[in-house]
């Protein structure tokens, strides 16, 4: 892993990071010891759907035999990597898995730069153990953070656009969010629209059916006018105290999941770390809550979680 690269793209953390009340070193060179429900992988078939929810944003899905795992996050903190430690904030509770017990992916979906979903670290070692024998999906104007990684291949998606690779088609839509990686750069949130980092969601399709991973979205009618349906919906519910502008709440997921006519809702983007001012274990109540209102089974209601079509 060259030193170079983590100069290069790390002097300041994300908003994202910086949000968060404690600004400490952690080690940027150790995993955080899985204490949590490990999904059982070795028992995953190809005739099913598995959903399990390693932490944060990061979900690794068995799409019928198609292996994704979304914004890989698998270190102890996200943030600025420099001199052999990462600054910014620790993770609250270990992830389910690490790279190195965790199945091949065989796609690294990507739904925006911010350093707690497009995390370097991660990253490298994924490609690192795999080089050249993973696709990696992205948004668009944010390739060049990792394009010095061996990728089998490296595409951006913008929002409305439809890619597909053997056994999976995608479609990437519009969030509410921001893009940006540090503060300087160009956002489509500032109204950069041509150039600026872009923030995406994404419906993966397979075999007739549809799964949303919806990234990271504030409350907005991007999914309804969308027109796509989807089986399973996969939406942050946390850090929207005070962030109501770039993260929803639970009820605003779910709503935004049943106007895509989910019928599961996989909850993500809470407990993981202390992004929002909302007591940590506020958005899953609030979601287990609502739930009814909304004629919604929750797949998954904490870290190491699996849901199964099985």
């Amino acid at each position: 892993m060259k030193r170079r690269n983590f100069l290069k793209k790390g002097l300041f953390l994300s908003l994202s990071s910086a949000m968060a009340p404690a600004f400490l070193p952690g080690s940027g060179n150790l995993y955080a010891e899985p204490k949590v429900k490990r999904p059982a992988v070795e028992e995953w078939k190809n005739t099913e759907i598995n959903v399990a929810w390693i932490g944060h944003a990061t979900v690794l899905i068995n799409f019928y035999g198609k292996i994704i795992i979304t914004d890989p996050v698998l270190f102890n903190s996200v943030g600025v990597y420099m001199f052999g430690f990462t600054y910014g904030p620790q993770r609250l509770i270990p992830p389910a898995i690490t790279v190195y017990d965790m199945p091949k992916p065989d796609l690294v979906l990507l739904s925006h730069a911010h350093m707690d979903h497009m995390d370097y670290l991660t990253l490298s070692e994924i490609a690192d153990k795999y080089p050249g024998q993973i696709d990696c999906i992205t948004a668009y104007n944010t390739a060049d953070v990792i394009a010095d990684l061996e990728w089998k291949s490296l595409h951006e998606m913008d929002w409305g656009q439809q890619y597909s690779l053997p056994g999976l088609h995608f479609k990437a839509l519009e969030v509410k969010h921001f893009g940006w990686r540090y503060p300087w750069e160009r956002d489509r949130s500032k109204g950069f629209f041509s150039n600026g980092r872009s923030f995406n969601a994404y419906v993966i399709e397979r075999n007739g059916k549809k799964i949303l991973f919806g990234g990271d979205t504030a409350f907005t009618d991007k999914f309804k006018k969308s027109g796509e349906k989807v089986d399973i919906a996969i939406m942050p519910i946390g850090a929207y105290n005070p962030w109501v502008k770039a993260h929803c709440n639970p009820e605003e997921a779910l709503q935004m999941a049943r106007e895509m006519d989910a019928k599961v809702f996989i909850p993500i983007h809470f407990y993981t770390f202390r992004q929002g001012w909302e007591p940590r274990d506020e958005p899953l109540k609030r979601l287990l809550k609502a739930k009814d209102s909304f004629a919604m089974h929750i797949g998954v209601t904490e870290v190491g979680g699996t849901y199964n079509t099985a």
